[in-house]
C-alpha cells in the first residue's frame, strides 16, 4: 500500500478548512450534505407532508432529473406526482400554473432558467399577476426551480443570471440560495408559500458539500423567505452577495482577514423581498459597502441595493461611495479563459475592499 506524505495530508486539510470554515454550524459536529441532496430531501419531505405537492418538468421522473435533484422520487411517489413532460416549457409551465390555481402545489423544474424564457408569459402574467387581478380571490402556490446563472463551458445561451429579471416583478417571490442549509430550508418554505416563488439554484454548487446542523437535518426545518444571513461577522467593510457569489465573497474575506481587514459577508438568500434592514445595520457598523453578483451590472441586484442606500439615511453612514462587482456587461463567452474573466473572483473583491479602505 502506497504511503501518504504528511505534507499531502496537511495541504488537503488546509484546502478543506479554508473552503468551508464560513458556516455558522460547527464542521466537526455537523453532517456534510451536498446541495443536490439538500434539495432532494426538501422535496421528499414536503411530498410526504402534503399530498397536493407534485413535480413536473423534463426528465424529472424516470431519469431522476437532469441534475439528479429528483433522484428516487418517481419510484417512491409514482407517475401522478412526478411527471415527465415533452420539451415544451410554455406548455408544462401552463399546466403547473393551472394546477396551482385549482388548489395543488406544483414544483415546476427547468433544466436551466435560460429555457424558462420560453415560459415567461406563464411565470409573469399568469402566476405572478393573477392574485392581484382577481382581487385576492385566486392565489397561485407554485415553485419554479432549476439552475440559474453561469455554469461552465455552456456559453451565452445557458449562462445567464435571471435574479434581477424576476426580482423586478411584483407578485413573485425570488430566492437565490447559497449552501445546503439555504437550499433545504428555503425550498421547503417556497413549497409551503401561498404565492409563486422563483427558486434560483446554481449548477456548479449542486455537487458541493456543506455542513448541516442537527436543526437543518430535521423534517420541520424551514427558513423564512425575505431574511438574509450574516455568514461572517466583521467590522471594517460589508460585502453583500447571493448564490455562488457568496462563496467568492467568503474566500475574499479570508484573504482580507490575513491583512487585518475584517469583512462582514451577508448572504442575501432572498432577492424579493430583499432584506434591506440587515444590509443597513451592517453598513451602520462598517461604513463601507461592496455588492457582489454574477449577473450583469445594468439594473442588477447590486444596482438596486446601492439605489436604496442612496434613498435612505443609510447613505450618511458611508465613508466612501459603495462599489458594485458584477459579471462583465457582455454575453457569456464560450472560451474558458474569457469565461473566467467574465465573472468576479475573490481577487476582485479584495482589490475593491482595499480601494475603499485606502489600503495598498
Amino acid at each position: 500500500m502506497a504511503s501518504i506524505k504528511p505534507s499531502s495530508l496537511l495541504n488537503l486539510a488546509s484546502r478543506t478548512l479554508n473552503r468551508r470554515q464560513f458556516s455558522f454550524t460547527t464542521p466537526a459536529a455537523a453532517k456534510q450534505m451536498t446541495v443536490r441532496d439538500a434539495l432532494n430531501s426538501a422535496l421528499d419531505e414536503e411530498m410526504t407532508r402534503d399530498d397536493r405537492v407534485f413535480i413536473i418538468g423534463e426528465e424529472v421522473a424516470q431519469y431522476d432529473g437532469a441534475y439528479k435533484v429528483t433522484r428516487g422520487l418517481w419510484k417512491k411517489y409514482g407517475d401522478k406526482r412526478v411527471i415527465d413532460t415533452p420539451i415544451t416549457e410554455m406548455g408544462f409551465s401552463g399546466i403547473a400554473v393551472g394546477a396551482a390555481m385549482a388548489g395543488l402545489r406544483p414544483v415546476c423544474e427547468y433544466m436551466t432558467f435560460n429555457f424558462a424564457m420560453q415560459a415567461i408569459d406563464q411565470i409573469i402574467n399568469s402566476a405572478g399577476k393573477t392574485f392581484y387581478m382577481s382581487a385576492g380571490k385566486i392565489n397561485c402556490p407554485i415553485v419554479f426551480r432549476g439552475p440559474n446563472g453561469a455554469a461552465a463551458g455552456v456559453a451565452a445561451q445557458h449562462s445567464q443570471c435571471y435574479g434581477a429579471w424576476y426580482a423586478h416583478c411584483p407578485g413573485l417571490k425570488v430566492i437565490s440560495p447559497y449552501n445546503a442549509e439555504d437550499c433545504k430550508g428555503l425550498l421547503k418554505a417556497a413549497i409551503r408559500d401561498p404565492d409563486p416563488v422563483v427558486f434560483l439554484e446554481n449548477e456548479i454548487l449542486y455537487g458541493v458539500q456543506y455542513p448541516m446542523s442537527d436543526q437543518a437535518l430535521a423534517e420541520d426545518f424551514v427558513l423564512p423567505i425575505g431574511k438574509a444571513k450574516v455568514e461572517r461577522p466583521g467590522k471594517h467593510i460589508t460585502i453583500v452577495a447571493h448564490s455562488r457569489a457568496v462563496e467568492t465573497s467568503l474566500l475574499a474575506a479570508n484573504e482580507l482577514s490575513s491583512k487585518g481587514i475584517e469583512a462582514e459577508v451577508i448572504n442575501l438568500r432572498s432577492l424579493r423581498p430583499l432584506d434591506f434592514n440587515t444590509i443597513t445595520a451592517s453598513v451602520a457598523k462598517t461604513h463601507h459597502l461592496i455588492s457582489v453578483e454574477q449577473g450583469w451590472p445594468t439594473a442588477g441586484i447590486g444596482a438596486e441595493i446601492l439605489a436604496r442606500i442612496m434613498e435612505t439615511e443609510a447613505f450618511f453612514q458611508l465613508d466612501q461611495p459603495a462599489i458594485r462587482l458584477t459579471g462583465v456587461d457582455t454575453p457569456m463567452p464560450y472560451t474558458k479563459s474569457l469565461e473566467s474573466a467574465a465573472l468576479p473572483v475573490p481577487k476582485d473583491v479584495v482589490e475593491a475592499a482595499k480601494k475603499l479602505l485606502k489600503i495598498k
